[in-house]
Parts: structure tokens; sequence; C-alpha cells
């Protein structure tokens, strides 16, 4: 009896020892990098040697990759070896992540813009976005940009941005609109904290000049003809992030929500705080389609000022609507679009896309039933089309039409880089 237990207890401890050894990890292969670090990539796995296997994980670590600037698809194969153990292999696609900056339009008083630049996505093999541009559109702009998320660790890293920006602005007082001579020079550096696959936290200061000059436009009192005035910008930025990306497909949930607080003191503009987020939501629609939506909810210090900082913009939120057409101490913008590729060989890839953007506005010292007045609410619609590069990092033409449907006065045509949102 003694020996028959023995031989069973032997034939159980067999068995878990076999079950253990078949899901333990004995390597893990990274293929297809050509310019990002090997060692960069496995800082991020969760998946180890000597752990036991779990797809779980493994789809966690694809996920996090193809987030990555430098990657445009990742899969994983497992392979089981002759004593039962697994080896990993990771099957990386890289963009291209030198991309020039060239963009062309005209300005309101019909004279010729252009904006000229160089960001490289990838630098030193780590995802380090370095780069800048230059612009004139009749005023000479630049930019400076340096963003290493990784820069200390897998979770931690900095930014730091340069901005001398110039341009003509319009400012809209009770009597009527004035323009202006808008010029904008800042230094800005910001703490970058990822906590895990889907909280990121940033955390930074801004320090700035702003200065006016009158050009045209009513006049009288109350109206300055020039403002050079310093104010200390904190800022504060939480993202969470449940996106999964399959080439120029998207699908999950991202929410991002900021919040800055601007100290300045003069006669016009008094310390102000403002916060907004960001609810975004992507399907899968069949094979070839993505419904893409966002919902942006901002307020900010409610003051009676020309100064509000949500604008009423075609690149920011209503699609047909003007450039700078009006500003508010609050904004609720809803933006959805159906985008279907219809041609795609290679890398090369033709999209369209059907869209409706619709916004509201609380104009500085209203209340808040100005969400609900006729004359705050605009509703835009239109169609556009993208060409995408999917081997290309953010390489997304995109021209849009929008045509407004509540008053019918506004219509246009908007271009750009990158998805509307």
């Amino acid at each position: 009896m003694k020996q028959l237990f023995l031989s069973v207890l032997l034939v159980l401890s067999c068995c878990f020892a076999s079950y253990g050894q078949e899901k333990t990890i004995v390597s893990i292969q990274i293929n297809g990098l050509k310019k990002t670090k090997p060692s960069f990539v496995k800082s991020f796995f969760k998946t180890k040697v000597t752990a036991t296997l779990d797809s779980t994980i493994l789809e966690k670590d694809i996920i996090r990759l193809k987030r990555l600037p430098s990657i445009s698809h990742a899969y994983y194969k497992i392979k089981t070896t002759d004593d039962g153990s697994y080896e990993v292999n990771y099957f990386l696609e890289e963009n291209r992540t030198l991309i020039p900056v060239v963009n062309f339009w005209t300005t309101t008083n019909k004279q010729f813009a252009y904006k000229l630049g160089l960001y490289e996505y990838n630098f030193l093999g780590k995802n380090i976005a370095v780069g800048g541009y230059y612009q004139n559109n009749g005023y000479h702009s630049y930019e400076l940009n340096f963003r290493a998320p990784y820069l200390f660790s897998n979770k931690w890293g900095m930014s730091v941005n340069h901005l001398n920006w110039t341009s003509e602005e319009p400012l809209y007082f009770n009597a009527g609109s004035a323009n202006y001579k808008y010029q904008n020079i800042s230094f800005e550096t910001m703490l970058l904290y990822e906590a895990n696959l889907r909280n990121n936290f940033e955390l930074g200061v801004n320090f700035f000049k702003e200065i006016y000059n009158y050009k045209s436009g009513i006049t009288g009192a109350g109206i300055p003809q020039e403002l050079n005035v310093n104010k200390l910008l904190f800022k504060f930025v939480y993202t969470y992030n449940d996106l999964d990306y399959h080439y120029q497909y998207v699908s999950g949930y991202k929410s991002q929500f900021f919040a800055q607080m601007v100290t300045t003191e003069n006669q016009h503009q008094d310390n102000f705080f403002i916060a907004w987020n960001d609810f975004f939501y992507f399907r899968r629609m069949g094979p070839k389609g993505n419904w893409a939506n966002r919902l942006r909810v901002g307020l900010s210090t409610n003051n009676e000022s020309p100064f509000a900082p949500f604008a009423l913009d075609n690149n920011v939120n209503l699609r047909g609507v003007g450039i700078l057409v009006d500003r508010g101490t609050g904004s609720i913008v809803y933006n959805t679009e159906y985008r279907y590729t219809i041609f795609e060989k290679g890398s090369f890839i033709l999209q369209s896309n059907v869209f409706s953007d619709i916004g509201t506005w609380r104009t500085p010292g209203g209340g808040f039933s100005d969400f609900l007045k006729s004359k705050n609410i605009r509703v835009f619609s239109g169609v556009g089309l993208r060409v995408i590069n999917k081997k290309i990092f953010n390489a997304i033409f995109r021209i849009d039409y929008g045509y407004e449907l509540t008053k019918g006065k506004s219509k246009g045509l908007v271009f750009g880089i990158g998805q509307y949102f």
C-alpha cells in the first residue's frame, strides 16, 4: 500500500513538473528592427524569460508596441521546443520617422503663406521626437520641439518646447471686432510619466510673453492699441488610453483631461483657469470601415473679455466655419465621422469620410444657458478624403469640405496633416 501511494505521488509530481515546464518561456526574439534599438523595445515587455506563458500579457505587449511612433504594426508567434518549453517571437514593422513639413495656403487677406520644417520621431532609435518648423504668413514664426517620453526610464521622460509665433488675430468686443498683430514667445518644459499601459500624466510650466499691436477695425475707449504682457502657465494633462491600432484602423476608447492656470495681471486680462476633456470612441465597422467620435467639453474662468480662450475655428472644432470666427469661455463640441477605405495597395491607402461637427459656446461673461441658445449652436456636415502611407508615421494628408446646416452661411475646405481627431 505504501509502495502504491509513493508511485501515485511520483506520477502526480511528474505531471505537475511537466505542466509547469510546458508553460515556461525560455527565449524572446525580436524580428524586423533596423533603426529602433532592441534594448529600448525590450524595456516595454511584460513578458519575461523564465515566466509562464500568458497570452493576455503578450497582447498587452503588442498594443503597447503599436502605440510607439517607430512601429507601424506588431504581432507575435509562439514556438514550442522539443522539451515542451516556449520561444516567443515578436515581429515588428517599422515606420519611417524622418518627416518633412510642407504646407501652403492663402490667408484671409489673400497673403500667400507657407510652413517648412523637419521632424524625427525616432531619434537615437529611442522614439525621441525632435524637430521644428519655420512659417511665413506675412510674418515670421518658428517652433523647436524636443519630446522624450522615455528619457529616464520606460516610465519617465520630459519635453522642452520653444515657440516664437506671429500672426494677425481678431479680438471680439461688444461693439465689433478689431485686428491685431499678435506675437507669442514661449518656453515650456514638461515632466512625463507613464504609470501603466492605459494611464499617463504630464506636468509642466510655460513662460511666455504676449504682444498685441492694433492694426484695423473698431477703436475707442476700452479697446487697447497695444499690449505687452508676461505670463506664467501651469499645465496638467491626464490621459487614459485604451486604443488598439491596426494600420489606419483604430478601435477602443480614450480620454484626455487638460487643466491650465495662467497668471497675469494687467488692465485687460486677469489670472484665469481653463480645463477641458476630450472623449474619444472608435469602432471598426466591417473590414474597411471605421467609426470615429470625439466629444470635447471645456470651461474657463468666465471673464467678460475679448481674450476668451475657446476659439471657433476650422482647424480645431468645426470644419468649414472659418479661421478664428469667435471666442468663448465654455465649449461643447461633438465630432463624428465614418471613415471607409476605398483603395489600398501596398503602403498606399485612399480613405473617404463623411462627417458632422456640432458645437455650442458660452459667450464671455454669459451663463450656462448660452449653450442652449440657437445663435450659439453651429452644425456642419461634409465629406473628405485621406491619402495615407501606412509605413510612414502620421503620413496622412487630409482634405475636408464642410457646409453649415444651421445658418447656411459658412462653408469651405480644410486641409491638414493627420486625422482631424
